[in-house]
């Protein structure tokens, strides 16, 4: 025992070493890139505290960098909990280790009984050979019986000391008999014996052919633990690719992100200085500009406005989406935490089982020992008797035969005498009858005895040839058990390395896991970060070259009235000149003077005609350029959308090759739950009696049932008014205060109120299928203590339920998405209509500016160089919601462009809710 005490803990740490090394590894690394990513940041928070424009994205990354500590406290508290059940493990392993070497002391201590049986069968062989010896010796006083009868009746007298050697024979011959017969009683009890033996060799068979059975289940269970482990090495492999791909992939976003960040912190300064030279333009300018600037700065203020409205329902809904997506991995977490439970449970309920067939096997090993050194000890008392009986029987031998040397001494004496005695014949005839009736008694008992002695040894050789043949088999079975337990002891030895290793590969697996899912997360939300920080960095960058633009146009503006300016004056000094000379001679012209008056009144009237078609001609072109600034916009816009859609293409591409592996290892999964689900159906019908609350899970089924009813039929009702829009007829041109967009406004406004309503309705319900979870739990664990058959079939029909209403959840969400997406084509669709009907617009004002311009020449109007080049810059416009003409808008104008940019800001229409 003090060996084996010392020998375990050796054992404990080789098998717990590299698992522990291992997680202090990770947990060093870990420590590390958390203390990286802590200085990182502090570091972007510093950066960013002094910037009002970044608050989302700072409010964004602090929930991003608590989360990330509150996922690693959670791997925290795993890997703890991995190392109490590998310690465990490794308690259980030493236990069992204990267990086979008492197994291994017990089998020397079987081998030792073996030979000492061995020695004692052995014994039992000379014994049989004195006694056969003994009964030569018995046979050969026998014949000298017989002898000396044939003398007694050839009629010879019998002296005195012939009748008391006689007796003296007679009292040998009954002794011999008594040891005849407790030889007998040996003979009787080693069959016995044999017999036992018999029986105790086909429980040893039985025994044997169980072992083999096992030892066939530990090699059923080594091949699939082996076959477990190639998988989840492979998986292994799989989840490491995609982690580097993944981390590669996350690094290049983050450094897109940080050359975003600095290049919008960029944009910004630039910003600030054109604001401020756009501040200094509009000092220079008069009291009308300012008007403009005012009527400007309120519809800005009203854009802002909505922008903000915009940016906090797009805020509110990937905040949505991120509890959405949270929520799914908790419950998936929860999912596999309770897997990974049972799973540990049922391997603690084996080593269990083991441990108590083990304890079971040392005590039946015990007994048997403890019969066996009775049975020895029996045999060895057994033995001495035989040893002091044979001593007697040689002792009586020798006395015999110098009997015989007497009698034989004594016949050759009275044949002398025989003559003398023949007088003495007739006397002794009454006793030589007597003695003659009592030889024939004696024959026929010596005849019995001979037959009996005769059958005796033939039983005695059959006997022996059955002992020889199951001791043959006997030792067979020894040899053939030695080998069993030697391949048991190895194939042990195999399943508990194997089960070792695939602990260590299923910890590494889950942490793998825990890293992929956190990393999957991260890049998720990046990426959700990345492409708003790119929306609003384009934004930006369009709003930085629509103010440039204005500050062009309003220079060239200035420039031009300045101009215009100098023109007047020039005529008017010129006027003035005239004038005076005109009254220098007004005495000898006043009839010319009159004549030339009249013709002055005509030139005004002309100048203010052709002052007005040239306003009016303005304003047509500032129209015509608004519309090309609005769809410069859109086809950037719809560029955008056309790259978020192949970005979502390829990651749908992605999901689906990740969801054929996950289907492949689901098929799997189904294998193992069908066994499981087999103890489960066992389990439940234990617990089908003792059920008390089927009737109001029933009712809440039933009341479950006719909500969801309630549901379908309204989003049935929703996308048959979706798919069959009353206002087909709702295309017409866009004239005064255009009510079309602002009915499509409000269409939009209240499809995302029923959106939102709707998303509240599902997590209503999913808070409400938790509950019902919480208390399915209970009532499994209150049933689990009370088992009953017809509680268990309402169970697994209760769970069935649930399992349908989860699907319809996951379905009812995977609708939301296609709504969504559906959602998104359509606003596609109407802005590529609105492009086409602005696209008409700009050629035929084009046409109408060319058909004036042929006919007439306009007063005040940029020259044929300014035009031509504005009109080549019309396909490469950016983005850009504001006028940029040459002359000022007017506030109707300028309202009706506000509307339109809040349309196409908010372009969209209806979804289905069908797929």
């Amino acid at each position: 025992m003090s060996g084996r005490v010392q020998e375990e803990p050796g054992g404990g740490p080789e098998t717990s070493s590299p698992e522990g090394k291992l997680l202090g590894d990770d947990a060093g690394l870990e420590a590390t890139s958390l203390e990286a990513l802590e200085n990182d940041f502090q570091e972007v928070l510093a950066e960013l505290e002094g910037d009002k424009s970044l608050e989302r994205f700072r409010l964004e990354y602090e929930k991003l960098h608590r989360a990330l500590k509150k996922s690693n406290g959670q791997e925290k508290k795993l890997i703890k909990k991995c190392r109490e059940l590998n310690a465990e493990i490794i308690n259980n392993a030493a236990k069992v280790q204990t267990a086979l070497k008492l197994s291994q002391e017990d089998q020397a201590s079987i081998a030792s009984l073996k030979k000492e049986m061995e020695k004692a069968w052995k014994m039992v062989d000379a014994s049989h050979e004195k006694e056969l010896r003994a009964k030569e010796t018995i046979q050969q006083l026998k014949d000298e019986i017989v002898n000396l009868g044939r003398l007694v009746e050839q009629g010879t007298g019998l002296s005195a000391g012939q009748e008391s050697m006689l007796k003296e024979v007679m009292r040998a011959k009954e002794e011999l008999m008594r040891a005849n017969e407790e030889h007998e009683t040996n003979a009787k009890k080693d069959h016995e014996r044999i017999q036992e033996l018999h029986r105790r060799l086909s429980e040893m068979d039985t025994l044997a052919a169980s072992q083999k059975s096992d030892i066939q289940t530990l090699k059923d269970q080594l091949a699939m633990k082996a076959a477990e482990q190639e998988r989840e090495m492979r998986r292994k492999e799989r989840l490491d690719k995609e982690i580097k791909d993944v981390k590669s992939k996350l690094e290049k976003k983050t450094t897109e992100q940080t050359q975003g960040a600095t290049e919008l912190i960029r944009l910004q300064t630039q910003v600030g200085g054109l604001e401020k030279q756009l501040a200094e333009a509009r000092g220079t300018m008069d009291k009308y500009v300012r008007d403009y600037e005012t009527l400007f700065g309120r519809t800005q203020k009203l854009t802002d406005l909505l922008n903000e409205q915009s940016d906090k329902t797009m805020q509110l809904e990937v905040e949505r989406r991120n509890l959405e997506n949270e929520l799914k991995a908790r419950q998936d977490e929860i999912h596999r935490v309770k897997l990974e439970k049972g799973t540990v449970e049922r391997k603690l309920d084996k080593e269990k089982r083991l441990l108590q067939q083990l304890e079971e096997k040392l005590e039946g090993e015990h007994t048997a020992k403890l019969v066996l050194q009775t049975q020895i000890k029996s045999m060895q008392h057994d033995l001495d008797l035989d040893k002091v009986n044979e001593d007697h029987a040689r002792t009586e031998l020798e006395a015999l035969e110098r009997e015989k040397s007497m009698q034989v001494k004594q016949t050759l004496k009275a044949e002398g005498k025989v003559r003398r005695a023949q007088d003495e014949i007739k006397t002794n005839e009454r006793v030589a009858k007597n003695l003659e009736q009592e030889l024939a008694g004696f024959k026929l008992e010596a005849s019995k005895q001979r037959k009996l002695i005769y059958q005796l040894e033939k039983e005695r050789e059959k006997y022996g040839m059955e002992a020889a043949e199951q001791r043959k088999l006997y030792l067979q079975a020894e040899e053939e058990v030695k080998l069993k337990e030697m391949r048991n002891h190895d194939l042990q030895k195999k399943v508990h390395e194997g089960e070792t290793k695939l602990k260590q590969q299923q910890q590494l697996y889950e942490a793998v896991r825990s890293e992929r899912n956190l990393y999957s997360k991260n890049l998720i939300e990046s990426q959700d970060e990345i492409a708003e920080m790119k929306r609003k960095f384009k934004i930006l960058t369009h709003q930085i070259e629509q103010l440039k633009e204005e500050v062009a146009a309003k220079d060239v503006a200035l420039v031009k009235e300045h101009f215009d300016h100098q023109k007047v004056e020039k005529q008017k000094e010129q006027h003035k000149s005239e004038l005076a000379r005109l009254r220098a001679l007004l005495a000898a012209n006043e009839e010319t003077i009159n004549n030339q008056d009249a013709e002055v009144r005509k030139l005004s009237t002309l100048i203010r005609r052709m002052d007005d078609e040239a306003l009016e001609q303005r304003k047509e072109y500032d129209q015509v350029i608004n519309e090309r600034d609005i769809l410069g916009t859109q086809l950037i816009r719809r560029n955008d959308e056309l790259a978020l859609l192949y970005e979502k293409l390829k990651i749908q591409q992605s999901t689906l090759s990740k969801g054929e592996a996950q289907y492949q290892e689901r098929l799997q999964d189904i294998r193992v739950l069908k066994l499981k689900v087999i103890d489960l159906k066992r389990e439940l019908y234990i617990a089908k009696h003792q059920v008390g609350q089927a009737d109001e899970l029933k009712r809440e089924v039933y009341h479950l049932q006719r909500e969801l009813l309630q549901e379908k039929t309204k989003v049935k009702a929703l996308s048959e008014e979706l798919e069959n829009p009353m206002n087909v007829h709702r295309w017409r041109k866009l004239e005064g205060s255009d009510p079309a967009t602002y009915e499509l406004l409000q269409k939009i406004q209240t499809l995302q109120k029923r959106l939102i309503q709707k998303t509240e309705e599902v997590v209503e319900k999913e808070l409400v299928n938790q509950e019902k979870e919480k208390l399915y739990q209970e009532l499994k664990a209150i049933l689990a203590r009370q088992p009953g058959p017809e509680v268990a079939e309402q169970l697994s029909w209760y769970q069935q339920v649930v399992r349908e209403k989860e699907k319809q959840l996951k379905s009812l969400l995977s609708e939301q998405n296609m709504f969504q997406a559906k959602e998104h084509e359509l606003k596609f669709e109407i802005e590529r209509l609105a492009r086409e009907l602005h696209e008409f617009k700009r050629k035929y004002y084009k046409k109408k500016l060319e058909a004036k311009m042929k006919d007439k020449q306009p007063i005040v109007l940029p020259s044929r160089n300014q035009q031509q080049s504005q009109q080549t810059q019309l396909p490469n416009i950016p983005n850009n919601n504001s006028s940029k003409g040459v002359s000022r808008p007017s506030p109707a104008e300028a309202q009706r462009q506000l509307a339109i940019a809040s349309a196409n800001r908010f372009v969209g229409g209806g979804f289905s809710l069908n797929q």
